[in-house]
């Protein structure tokens, strides 16, 4: 699909994908057995995470926990997903497993052969890679398929594209778009067609090459400036809701853990929740009252995805502040998923990436729905003894979709939110206050109240910016 478009859905004259996903398999470091996906391995290398074939979650020998290794299969499975996230319908695939990549093609070309052979038997429009490609890798394997080949890098940003719906969004994806297009200018296509060197390629003009790469080179300019632009009104509006003591907490997790469908659960906010992949792309802030009267602001992100594209990190980077200067964070993870564990050290790479890996976090496990009775009640009967055990879970199991768990996640945010701290102090107020009453039934937790010589006698829990505005009634503070 053409950069910078806004493809409709999917439909049934959709363009046709024919999928290619590629097993490298390396020898493990010393001391483990067995093969491992080179993406796997540095997946866990950054996350600081071992292998393991046990349980997600599981404990090693060693202390660390372990996660299971994201498999070939699962992977193309994936890739399926977002070729249909990106409107293409998907009419054939083939998995390669080999020892090394092939420099110039990626795979051998006996198996591109093959490729092309399948692909024009089944009509495909498009082949689609699970694979990031080099330039002159793409354009040699398009020699030899004849048809537009497209890697996962290139597929995510077009479903960014057709997701982006603000101004803000837009124009982040067309950065990125652009910024991957640029060193892929030379021979990719008959609209930027390669010019050779030597006599009757010299002259005062410029080639065509170098006038597409002057024109996106000022595009992007243009686009990074608009892009300051907006980190300035954000960060305007940012300095406006920090003047005033409102926490903010931040939803991440991997593509699809049902991050949106929590917002909205949360908050009522209605924002668009679908199974398909980054349906949330422009970032929804909502505010949410806790247990204790006291609000905050939540924010519904974008979902990180496996080797998520830098371009994209640092063209969201604006967005995703709101990650950076939150003050907790909801790790949101597919429980129902047996990869969850190799998806959150994806995550955690991407919020190293951000600088936001040390900030206070709660790992929030959805759509426990989807489990077996009986391992979900397990699942919720040990996360209820380690809340005893150590005065609050460090993870909480919820079904977004049936509001179970939500009540007890409310609370322990509530316990974890620093920002207008609660206290118990004691109150007489003169009936007459009605402003001052109506406050503190709506901001306040009331635990007695007593009407006694006009005047009304209450003990509450309240949060300081309420404390303040009702100090001369105060009878005796509580810690």
């Amino acid at each position: 699909m053409p950069f910078g478009s806004e493809a409709a859905p999917a439909q049934p004259d959709s363009e046709r994908a024919f999928l290619v996903g590629i097993d490298v398999r390396t020898r493990k470091r010393s001391g483990a057995k067995g093969t491992v996906t080179a993406q796997a391995a540095a997946a866990r290398d950054a996350a600081g995470l071992q292998p393991t074939s046990t349980p997600a979650g599981a404990a090693k020998s060693n202390g660390q926990p372990g996660i299971p290794e994201f498999d070939a299969e699962e992977s193309m499975a994936e890739l399926h997903t977002l070729a249909e996230s990106a409107g293409a319908r998907v009419v054939g695939e083939i998995l390669q497993r080999r020892d090394r990549i092939e420099p110039a093609t990626l795979i051998g070309a006996g198996k591109l052969e093959e490729i092309a052979g399948a692909a024009a038997s089944s009509n495909a429009d498009v082949i689609l890679f699970d694979h990031d490609l080099s330039p002159s890798q793409q354009r040699n394997i398009e020699k030899i398929v004849e048809r537009r080949v497209i890697d996962r890098t290139q597929l995510i940003l077009d479903i960014f594209a057709r997701h982006a719906r603000t101004r803000e969004g837009q124009l982040q994806v067309e950065l990125a778009q652009l910024q991957y297009m640029l060193p892929r200018l030379a021979g990719h296509g008959i609209e930027m067609s390669q010019l050779g060197g030597g006599i009757g390629t010299r002259g005062p003009g410029e080639t065509k090459l170098e006038t597409d790469r002057r024109k996106i080179a000022r595009r992007v300019r243009h686009v990074e400036q608009q892009l300051v632009n907006v980190k300035r009104i954000r960060a305007q509006q940012r300095q406006r809701r920090e003047s005033a003591p409102v926490a903010t907490v931040a939803l991440v997790g991997y593509t699809n853990a049902g991050k949106s469908t929590l917002f909205n659960a949360l908050t009522q906010a209605g924002v668009l929740a679908s199974a398909k992949m980054f349906a949330t792309l422009d970032p929804t802030i909502r505010g949410v009252q806790l247990p204790s009267k006291r609000k905050i602001l939540m924010s519904d992100t974008v979902g990180f995805i496996r080797n998520l594209p830098h371009t994209l990190v640092s063209a969201f980077r604006a967005t995703l502040e709101e990650v950076q200067r939150a003050s907790l964070i909801l790790h949101v993870s597919d429980a129902s998923s047996r990869l969850s564990a190799e998806q959150d050290a994806q995550v955690e790479i991407v919020l190293k990436e951000l600088e936001a890996e040390k900030k206070p976090r709660l790992r929030v496990m959805n759509k426990i729905d989807l489990l077996d009775d009986e391992v979900a009640k397990s699942l919720l009967a040990d996360a209820a003894r380690g809340a005893a055990a150590s005065g609050g879970p460090a993870t909480l199991y919820v079904s977004a979709v049936e509001g179970t768990g939500l009540e007890q996640l409310l609370e322990r945010i509530d316990a974890m939110i620093q920002e207008d701290p609660i206290s118990r102090v004691s109150l007489r107020i003169p009936q007459q206050e009605g402003k001052i009453l109506s406050l503190l039934e709506a901001r306040s937790r009331i635990h007695s109240r007593k009407y006694k010589d006009g005047s009304v006698e209450l003990e509450v829990d309240a949060p300081a910016s309420v404390v303040r505005k009702v100090r001369e009634w105060v009878v005796k503070d509580r810690a």
